[in-house]
């Protein structure tokens, strides 16, 4: 019998480390300069690619379609539904390869032992808790988009493993390619029943571009990609045939 997870609202936290209330310190950067610290950063990346490569298509056994439509793009920011504890770490680096991706998460993520110290070298950008840090935060996403780095963003924000449908998340999730005017994708996670084992299989389907309207605003123009975005995941999500953990709304 399958898992039945049941929720309160979109906010839940099913997924939790002992250090979920991370802080980052009050030095932390976002944009290194440093020469060694490039280098690592550069034979890290490969190195995860060669993970993600092994982990995602022995264990998760991914498959990703329509990914050459990135290719010719470069510098877009693209968003996906929050599914996959690991492999919403290491897909993007399939997913987005050659270009290196950077990856927007929660700062608890860097209070995982061992590994949460090396994530940031890697391409992850935590969220900062207070507005003097968020323009620091800021200005590495514009600094990795003008470098034409991808921008991964989970917009459903906390992760509901194996959920089967697209969770609501607001127009202001869109803030950062609005400013950037960039480009904009969709990286859909879905679950089919497998026929060998006993989790589903999950395949990756890129749709977009969605493009910036230069005659609407700001405003405009994220619920625009908003609604684009969310519309695009959720027709994808109906090709989900296999729910390995169901999620029920809990009664009042």
């Amino acid at each position: 019998m399958n898992k039945i997870y049941y929720y309160k609202s979109f906010d839940d936290e099913f997924i939790t480390s002992k250090k979920q209330n991370y802080k980052l310190k009050n030095n932390y950067k976002w944009i290194h300069h440093n020469l060694f610290y490039k280098i690592l950063s550069y034979i890290l990346y490969y190195l995860v690619l060669l993970f993600s490569l092994i982990y995602t298509k022995l264990f998760l056994h991914v498959t990703i379609k329509n990914k050459k439509i990135l290719k010719k793009d470069k510098g877009y920011f693209i968003y996906s539904n929050h599914t996959q504890m690991l492999g919403d770490v290491f897909n993007p680096f399939l997913v987005n390869f050659p270009h290196h991706p950077f990856i927007i998460c929660s700062p608890s993520n860097l209070g995982i032992p061992i590994i949460g110290k090396i994530l940031p070298m890697a391409g992850a950008l935590p969220i900062p808790d207070n507005i003097h840090d968020m323009v620091k935060f800021k200005e590495a996403i514009n600094y990795h988009n003008k470098k034409g780095h991808p921008i991964v963003i989970y917009p459903e924000a906390h992760l509901w493993p194996y959920a089967t449908f697209i969770r609501e998340y607001p127009p202001t999730s869109f803030h950062f390619p609005v400013e950037a005017k960039s480009n904009v994708y969709v990286s859909t996670t879905t679950y089919t029943k497998s026929k060998f084992y006993k989790k589903p299989k999950i395949t990756v389907y890129i749709d977009g571009p969605f493009k910036i309207d230069e005659n609407k605003t700001k405003k405009e123009n994220m619920k625009k990609l908003h609604d684009e975005v969310y519309k695009s995941m959720v027709k994808r999500s109906k090709l989900n045939n296999y729910a390995y953990i169901t999620y029920k709304k809990k009664d009042n």
